[in-house]
């Protein structure tokens, strides 16, 4: 039997590669597509949306009652939506997928209560080469430790609202945490202006927003007489979908708990 799929903010960029990344699958089917109340969206048929051809799947806009029509729901839509869905989904026991980034500390707290009673997936990245790259910086921030210094640069499209973006800072959170500092006392966001001689335990980060760029990241390890750099550029945003996707089927087989892409992968020890 087909594990039914539920996408919230369907209408979106990432939810119409969502839907198509869903129609790949034999093992899913999506029945439920959510957008926001009052959306125009509402009652088009969601695979016409996607340009995966009608699909018979109506876009709606009244979670509670489509969740009752699906076994795990995928969430990219903003962070205030998203804590009210992770509330609606702990309530009705539904998994969740959520790609959402931005959120503040009472919506990552929301998610992490509803982990208590529901199995989630939360992910800044749904790539699973972005997911890697998080293991290799681990490893070179303990390997290099502090004589080099630390910048994240990233880039996307003109669209995105939040910077930087979700995956720098867990870039960044997982070189600091490796390098046994803390994040939000050495984070530094940009510079203007006579800025004074570098901290050496600073961990920089550069935003670059424009056109239609899917999302670079780049970090640089930079020491006396070298530089490392380790980056990953997506040209497509199915391959967050798919990943995504994977980890729905995932996520549907797991006790409630909190977790992330390398569950996923089967990264963790």
């Amino acid at each position: 039997m087909a594990i039914r799929i539920g996408i919230c903010g369907a209408g979106g960029r990432m939810g119409r590669n969502l839907v198509a990344a869903v129609a790949e699958r034999q093992a899913l089917e999506l029945t439920a597509a959510l957008v926001r109340p009052g959306s125009s969206l509402a009652g088009v048929d969601v695979g016409e949306l996607a340009g995966q051809g009608a699909m018979g799947v109506a876009v709606e806009t009244d979670l509670e009652a489509a969740l009752s029509r699906v076994d795990v729901l995928i969430d990219f839509t903003l962070p205030e939506a998203t804590a009210a869905n992770v509330d609606a989904c702990a309530a009705a026991g539904v998994p969740m997928v959520i790609g959402t980034t931005g959120l503040d500390d009472a919506g990552a707290d929301r998610i992490r209560r509803a982990a208590g009673s529901i199995p989630v997936v939360h992910a800044a990245n749904y790539s699973a080469g972005v997911t890697l790259a998080l293991q290799l910086l681990a490893t070179a921030a303990r390997a290099l430790g502090d004589d080099y210094d630390v910048e994240v640069v990233e880039a996307h499209h003109r669209h995105k609202v939040d910077a930087p973006s979700g995956t720098a800072l867990r870039m960044g959170r997982v070189i600091a945490d490796s390098l046994g500092r803390d994040l939000d006392d050495n984070a530094v966001y940009g510079r203007q202006g006579h800025t004074g001689e570098r901290d050496h335990r600073t961990i920089g980060f550069e935003t670059i927003r424009g056109g239609d760029v899917v999302g670079d990241h780049t970090v640089m390890f930079l020491g006396l007489g070298e530089r490392l750099e380790i980056t990953h550029r997506a040209s497509s945003r199915m391959t967050f979908a798919r990943g995504a996707v994977r980890s729905a089927l995932w996520v549907r087989e797991q006790p409630p708990g909190l977790y992330d892409m390398e569950d996923v992968l089967g990264l963790k020890a």
